[in-house]
């Protein structure tokens, strides 16, 4: 019985990796097992070499493997390509019929998935249902349950449509239990699973929906093109939202700043290459004081770098980004439960504080998937801080930036008011009005800046932490780092490390983190980018420096086994 095991499915991009994979995983959690769910695409829409790999096991898991126990080879280069990484005990599933002899490996196990397709389903394009029938053979898995997952993904395709899949998924497991005569990969139950497979776009999605965003504008970026997607599901199911294909970055985030002013709710997703075309529109939306929500789904840059895969080397440019000073806050996410509930509360600070908000995740976080429990719909709460008529004539005439003793100017729909709301880029008057007086100005930029900095910093989110009092070690990162950090921490014996989160990275939360570091022996930031951004923020707010920085910047997400091999050293 084995305490966890890893499926690795390989091929190229266009057979259908990510089907088979997310039907896999679907059949998995009606099992009762918990899995973690990663992919490893290239940035082409045919040919290369993808794969989907799915960590199984009776506890939470919130992290990759590196190696896999079983392999599913959809082509015939996936055998050498991936052999490296098949663990000495484990079975390569490869179609010898269909591609060939191609690799020597005393692990590998022919099935003919193709004829079995053909034969049962009517076509090739039923291989992944052979597969999937296949697995369920491998790991001791009722077919029932296959049968199940079919007609979740299916059943809007017809009746025959689920059948053929059925029939080939049946082909499958009945060739395993008439010709396969090794290891049955069983795995051992705990607690039964979440109910839910989520990934971090689609969590981010629900927050904006549940904070009642109600317009989204967008150009494709890879990894933050399925937020729009889903934003565009939801439209088309009959929610008040409309989504806006833009034609580049720096109309979308013109759009989100006019659908705002107009009282819209508003956000805009992108990755780094479209985040900098947005920059001279986030100093607009700063100088105008309009709210923005804008998600930066990091990839690996500079350029187009790595368009599919993932890294965290935003961080300095979010901070800083925009000519000028003015407030923002940040949010880091590091699990889809964290992606939903920082989305909605991003529109409420975004609104209260009249700022833009960036949550900045990466394509690990938005398209790996995890079993929950569900999302805290419960603990949602729409804030809108929009003046009404009342509140106007208590001010007199209404000044859109007006001076007040909170720092925060009345916000006024346009066109639910009788006075005339003047808005400009340039500097401004409280009325609106362009100016170039000194002491205006000066007053303005304390109120954009050093008030609302002041007004955010007493709200600040209070890191996360695990085993700080013990820990002869600790661990620091930020979004997607928080479920290696807290895999490796939790397996470690004798409590010898702890680890502390970040989910808001800015303002920085300077006084928790000296409290939380204080009495650390060694002190370890976990970073996918290479400049260890995330040590320099901490020593340039706090002035404590840490010890060392484990980095990751070859576009692969940090593995458990990569954080436990980097760690020996330093432990």
């Amino acid at each position: 019985m084995n305490q966890e095991i890893s499926v690795r499915i390989a091929g190229e991009a266009g057979m259908g990796m990510q089907t088979v994979g997310t039907v896999f995983c679907s059949v998995l959690r009606r099992a009762g097992y918990h899995i973690f769910a990663n992919q490893d695409y290239m940035s082409r829409i045919r040919g290369g070499n993808n794969f989907f790999q799915i960590r199984v096991a009776g506890f939470n898991l919130y992290c990759p493997r590196v190696s896999c126990n079983i392999l599913v080879a959809l082509d015939g280069a996936s055998p050498g390509l991936h052999a490296g990484s098949l663990a000495p005990s484990g079975i390569m599933i490869f179609d010898h019929e269909k591609y060939g002899a191609g690799l020597s490996d005393s692990r590998l196990f022919e099935v003919p998935l193709h004829r079995l397709a053909v034969e049962n389903g009517g076509s090739e394009l039923f291989v992944n249902s052979v597969a999937c029938g296949f697995l369920a053979y491998l790991l001791d898995l009722k077919i029932g349950y296959v049968h199940e997952a079919l007609h979740a993904t299916f059943g809007t395709k017809g009746e025959e449509i689920v059948r053929k899949n059925i029939d080939a998924a049946n082909a499958g497991y009945s060739f395993g239990k008439s010709s396969y005569r090794g290891e049955i990969f069983r795995v051992e139950k705990g607690a039964m699973p979440g109910p839910y497979l989520m990934n971090g776009n689609d969590a981010i999605v629900l927050g904006a929906v549940a904070a009642g965003c109600t317009f989204y504008s967008a150009y494709p970026m890879t990894p933050s093109t399925s937020i729009m997607e889903g934003m565009a599901y939801y439209e088309k199911k009959g929610f008040p939202i409309i989504v806006e294909q833009a034609e580049d970055e720096i109309a979308a985030i013109n759009m989100v700043i006019g659908a705002s002013f107009a009282g819209a709710r508003s956000m805009a997703s992108t990755s780094g290459g479209g985040f900098a075309l947005m920059v001279e529109g986030l100093s607009l939306a700063g100088m105008t004081e309009t709210p923005v929500v804008i998600v930066d789904a990091q990839r690996p840059a500079p350029a187009t770098g790595f368009p599919t895969r993932t890294e965290q080397a935003d961080l300095n440019f979010l901070i800083h980004a925009g000519h000028g000073e003015f407030a923002r806050a940040i949010f880091a996410p590091g699990t889809a439960e964290e992606a939903f509930s920082l989305t909605w509360h991003s529109f409420n600070i975004a609104e209260e504080y009249q700022i833009p908000v960036l949550i900045m995740t990466d394509q690990f976080l938005a398209d790996s998937y995890r079993d929950i429990e569900g999302l805290d719909f419960k603990s949602v709460k729409i804030i809108r801080h929009i003046a009404s008529e009342k509140d106007i004539k208590q001010y007199g005439v209404y000044k859109r930036y007006r001076f007040t003793d909170s720092g925060i100017s009345p916000r006024a729909i346009p066109s639910r008011i009788s006075d005339v709301v003047y808005v400009d880029s340039d500097e401004h008057t409280e009325e609106g009005h362009i100016t170039e007086d000194a002491e205006v100005r000066i007053r303005m930029v304390e109120k954009r800046y050093h008030r609302k900095m002041e007004l955010l910093s007493r709200t600040l989110m209070k890191p996360k932490s695990f085993n700080l009092e013990n820990a002869e070690c600790v661990l620091i990162g930020y979004g997607s780092t928080y479920g290696v950090m807290k895999e490796v921490c939790a397996s470690v014996a004798d409590n010898k490390i702890g680890f502390i989160h970040l989910s808001q990275v800015w303002p920085f939360p300077s006084s928790d983190i000296v409290g939380m570091l204080g009495s650390a022996k060694k002190k370890i930031t976990v970073e996918g980018n290479a400049g260890a951004q995330l040590a320099g923020l901490i020593r340039r707010e706090t002035g404590i420096s840490v010890d060392t920085s484990i980095l990751k910047y070859d576009g692969r997400p940090i593995s458990f086994d990569y954080l436990m091999e980097k760690l020996k050293g330093e432990l």
